[in-house]
């Protein structure tokens, strides 16, 4: 899970770099330009990225969400050998 989420950060953090790019792109190349729709087309990419990965992340069970939200509840503890 850990994971995902850094990956999820890394992902949008790309989308808010392409973002800047294709906004300086843009407005120094003119929005009629081909690499102004190159530049959108990145950001839409990685946009569309993050979502697949937003819907891979499988829901949590109730048990999970409780031990979340009560993570020194007995049924919660875990137990290395």
């Amino acid at each position: 899970m850990f994971k995902r989420l850094a990956i999820m950060s890394n992902i949008d953090d790309q989308i808010q770099q392409e973002r800047e790019n294709a906004k300086n792109v843009c407005s120094t190349e003119g929005s009629d330009s081909g690499n102004c729709a190159a530049a959108w087309d990145a950001v839409e990419e990685l946009q569309a990225e993050a979502s697949h990965q937003r819907q891979k992340q499988t829901p949590k069970t109730n048990f999970e969400q409780y031990c979340d939200d009560n993570p020194d509840a007995v049924e919660c503890r875990v137990y290395d050998d």
